[in-house]
């Protein structure tokens, strides 16, 4: 054990490691990049942040930089929560502290998980709608903002979060809230690293107000810290939407207080099978007025694939070889919308076959959402490296998007079966890749690239469902306009002033860097 390793452990009631063993453990998240800390940490209160982050900004300004990286369940496929130097991870901070039945209301540790927090609520029936892994953390959810399954209908983790405490930088802590005006510009004459940012971000918004109008009409891309253009609203501050897709570069969250819903009925699930995509998303198109919970499409491969592992699936793609499956659940009372699932259902008996939620049925439908589990983890000899995930492609370009990716295939030589969600136009590519042959980094560095560009080309954005983190910003930093990277990095600076949360991600991520450091073996994690 270092020295520094040991002071650590002095300052704060938690942990702090350096052994080899741990140092690997978290080098390696569900990207594609493999990246060795210096120390993990393990905090088990707001107050040994504030004393890590104290130590390890004092030490950058005397120009002995270590960078800081936030870590909760180390599900980020960018490489966001891999850093060089000190990992804080919140697996401890996960405890639920309070909750307010009556109205709906709930305060937890950043750490907690979303099946914890659920698990918890559900004894007061309710719950946070959110369709994202039931292991990623509130506070992970927050520094990614995921357009997840139920966003569509529910809004996502930003509906839901209203206040959150931040331990900043300096080791300060900011707890947010929207002030009305007076309040507002009592924050900004504080003498403090808090009131600093407050002053100087009114000052920036009001300085970009064409950049913001462009940022507030677009809600899709997740690059860069988007959300500030609903810091101001109606002569009110709240720096709260700075935190969203932020991935750790602003401050640690360290607690969040969450609004509650009441917990939906069992949903109704409905698959429908097509040969053709365009039969698939007239069906969708057709379906959306009923405002579905879930509205997601895939590729009949993957369900094939998942058959030759074993899963009883005949009943979805018996004698199909070729086409795409539709799986939609409504939430509401069990036969609020099925009236109008048959007549639509009767409308499209020529082009597709359907299976409803009966209880002779359930079993398959029960193996067909097991399927993508499946496909993305049952592979010989490679690994489905999640590099082109979670991007945005409008609805009326689906179609022309799918005809580009046959283009793809071919001059790439790889198999590129689409799954998403139509409702939100967020879908994602897992070709296979053994990660262990020579030219590997060149493959999915191409891989990259020519799907970016087709995401691009048919007015898709790569950061649709995600922030850029590493992988992505190799691609997003060199799109992005001048006036965005200018605003971006004056928010990082008014946050950060020595550069340590992670420097290297999103805007200050380097192509060189992240691209050597792709891993070259197989992960043992599941990638789900």
């Amino acid at each position: 054990m270092g020295k520094i390793t040991k002071y650590l452990n002095q300052l704060i009631v938690g942990n702090v490691f350096d052994s080899p063993e741990i140092l690997d453990l978290y080098s390696t998240d569900r990207s594609a990049l493999k990246i060795k800390p210096k120390f993990v940490a393990f905090p088990e209160s707001t107050e040994d942040i504030r004393k890590l982050m104290r130590f390890f900004n004092q030490i950058a300004a005397k120009e002995i930089p270590v960078t800081v990286t936030v870590r909760g369940s180390g599900l980020d496929e960018t490489g966001a929560d891999l850093g060089t130097g000190l990992i804080i991870s919140t697996e401890k901070l996960n405890k639920m502290l309070e909750i307010d039945p009556r109205e709906r209301l709930v305060r937890v540790q950043a750490g907690i998980t979303l099946k914890e927090l659920n698990t918890a609520l559900s004894v007061s029936g309710l719950t946070i709608p959110i369709g994202g892994h039931d292991n990623e953390t509130i506070g992970g959810l927050i520094a990614n903002c995921p357009t997840d399954e139920y966003t569509e209908k529910y809004g996502g983790i930003y509906n839901f979060v209203k206040r959150i405490e931040v331990v900043l930088a300096n080791g300060e802590i900011l707890q947010t809230m929207r002030y009305r005006k007076y309040a507002a510009a009592k924050k900004t004459a504080e003498r403090s690293l808090e009131g600093d940012i407050y002053r100087k971000t009114a000052k920036l918004i009001s300085k970009n107000p064409k950049l913001i109008e462009k940022l507030q009409g677009n809600r899709v891309e997740h690059a860069g810290y988007p959300k500030i253009c609903d810091v101001m609203k109606k002569e009110s501050m709240d720096l709260l939407p700075l935190f969203f897709c932020s991935q750790g570069t602003l401050g640690v969250v360290s607690e969040v207080i969450l609004s509650a819903v009441p917990i939906p009925k069992k949903p109704t699930r409905v698959l429908a099978t097509f040969k053709t995509l365009e039969s698939a998303i007239d069906y969708m198109n057709t379906v959306q007025p009923l405002h579905p919970r879930e509205l997601k499409i895939y590729d009949l491969k993957i369900v094939q694939e998942a058959r030759e592992s074993g899963k009883n699936l005949d009943g979805v793609i018996k004698k199909i070889d070729d086409g795409f499956v539709v799986y939609l659940t409504f939430d509401e009372r069990k036969n609020y919308h099925m009236k109008k699932m048959t007549t639509i259902m009767d409308q499209f008996s020529r082009n597709g076959k359907f299976i409803l939620d009966t209880p002779e049925n359930q079993l398959v439908i029960n193996e067909f959402e097991n399927s993508l589990a499946t496909y993305l983890s049952g592979v010989r000899n490679g690994e489905r490296v999640p590099v082109l995930t979670n991007f945005y492609i409008p609805g009326e370009n689906l179609e022309f998007f799918v005809k580009d990716l046959e283009v793809l295939k071919t001059k790439l030589e790889i198999n590129l079966e689409l799954f998403g969600s139509y409702d939100t136009g967020i879908y994602s590519l897992r070709p296979k890749f053994n990660l262990e042959e020579e030219d590997y980094n060149k493959k999915m560095t191409t891989f990259l690239r020519a799907g970016s560009y087709i995401i691009k080309r048919q007015g898709g954005f790569l950061t649709g469902g995600e922030p850029e983190g590493r992988l992505k910003a190799v691609v997003t930093n060199t799109e992005m306009s001048d006036s965005e990277k200018s605003l971006y990095g004056d928010i990082k600076k008014l946050f950060d002033q020595n550069n340590i949360l992670s420097p290297d991600v999103k805007l200050g991520a380097v192509s060189k860097f992240t691209l050597t450091h792709l891993r070259n073996t197989n992960s043992t994690r599941i990638m789900l």
